[in-house]
């Protein structure tokens, strides 16, 4: 199995697919279809949106109910693999995207060969935040018992049984234009309203709670002897749990401006909700039991900050696991790699995991009427 793992993840790292170039995501697609139908035996769905290839496999006769999901895209730009070529040296793979997450891709295939009542999705805009996506996994997910992501492991092959919220805001400042040296009390400065905001928005994390509230990018003036008359400040929130993100949604709409003549506007709001532990744990418990069975070591968990599409399967109700891919590290990074070591055992406790819960549904769990075919 190894080495047919290998050839398939060097496959899929060879052929570059930057999230933002439609062209290289589509012929990523046509990479991933063959790699997919030598491993399934059959032919995907390919299903483009706005201009975005993803794939889809329904395997066997029976409704689909376990959905292994997956994306093919990467941040990595073309020219990448010229200076970092796919390699496998003293036990480590490299090359861009082998991590996040196309060797767990390539895990996905090999472990639903031959299984009946499995859908595959591999996604090609995760990377940019699903905007196309979105709804076809959350579709997928509602008609699945279970979801599998295939995103690559925590730290030392740890899941990930959590993943913080998030919600994306721009706030609009509109202030009022004056010469900063003759009349600037004529003015309303969006700069320092500007100020104000972000110090409230700050204020409104919770270390306790895992909340962070992050004012990021600012952008405000027009030139150095002018009172602003407008300002725009970005702001990132992560949170633990659906009534954290509600909370702060409801706090930041309802920012109010300081200084006299200065008007506010929110646009944004929550992005993905939270991977909450409630939705991982029962799966946890399984794959742990396949583990012993296998006589492989119990896998550990983790909650993470980072958001993946499995944010948005746990969001419909979908008990969901994720971090079932690479043990590795390095992902977004220079020094993006995988164990070799690790694969085919991570494979071979994903296929025992769908094979699991294929026998033994999970408790439970009402699927969406009439399911998927």
């Amino acid at each position: 199995m190894l080495d047919d793992l290998l050839a398939d993840v060097r496959a899929l790292v060879e052929c570059e697919s930057p999230s933002h170039d439609l062209e290289a995501v589509a012929r990523s697609a046509e990479v991933v279809a063959a790699v997919g139908t030598a491993r399934l035996g059959t032919e995907p769905e390919r299903i483009v949106l706005e201009g975005r290839t993803h794939l889809r496999w329904r395997l066997g006769d029976e409704p689909s109910r376990v959905l292994l999901l997956a994306h093919h895209d990467t941040v990595w730009p073309i020219g990448t693999l010229a200076r970092r070529p796919f390699g496998v040296e003293d036990g480590v793979l490299r090359g861009p995207g082998c991590f996040d997450m196309l060797s767990g891709l390539a895990m996905a295939l090999h472990a639903a060969a031959n299984l009946d009542g499995v859908t595959v999705l591999v996604t090609g805009d995760e990377e940019v935040g699903s905007p196309t996506s979105r709804t076809l996994i959350e579709d997928e997910a509602r008609a699945a018992d279970a979801v599998l992501v295939l995103e690559a492991s925590a730290d030392g092959g740890a899941l990930k049984t959590e993943r913080k919220g998030v919600s994306l805001y721009d706030v609009h400042v509109t202030g009022l234009a004056a010469h900063a040296g003759l009349e600037p009390e004529r003015g309303v400065n969006a700069t320092l309203e500007l100020a104000h905001v972000a110090l409230a928005l700050a204020g409104l994390g919770d270390a306790d709670l895992g909340t962070t509230v992050t004012p990021t990018a600012a952008r405000s003036g027009t030139t150095t002897n002018t009172v602003p008359a407008s300002a725009t400040l970005s702001v990132d929130v992560r949170v633990r749990t659906r009534a954290e993100q509600a909370r702060v949604d409801v706090a930041v709409r309802s920012l109010t401006p300081v200084l006299p003549g200065a008007a506010l506007e929110v646009t944004g709001g929550p992005n993905r909700p939270p991977l909450e532990a409630t939705s991982s744990a029962g799966l946890l418990e399984r794959v742990r039991s396949v583990a012993a069975s296998l006589g492989q070591p119990a896998p550990g968990s983790a909650a993470v900050g980072g958001a993946s599409d499995g944010n948005f399967t746990a969001g419909v109700g979908t008990p969901t696991l994720d971090g079932l891919g690479a043990v590795g590290g390095g992902a977004h990074a220079e020094h993006e790699h995988v164990l070799v070591d690790h694969l085919v055992s991570r494979t071979t406790l994903l296929r025992g995991l769908v094979r699991d819960l294929l026998a033994d549904p999970v408790p439970g769990r009402t699927r969406a009427a009439g399911g998927v075919r």
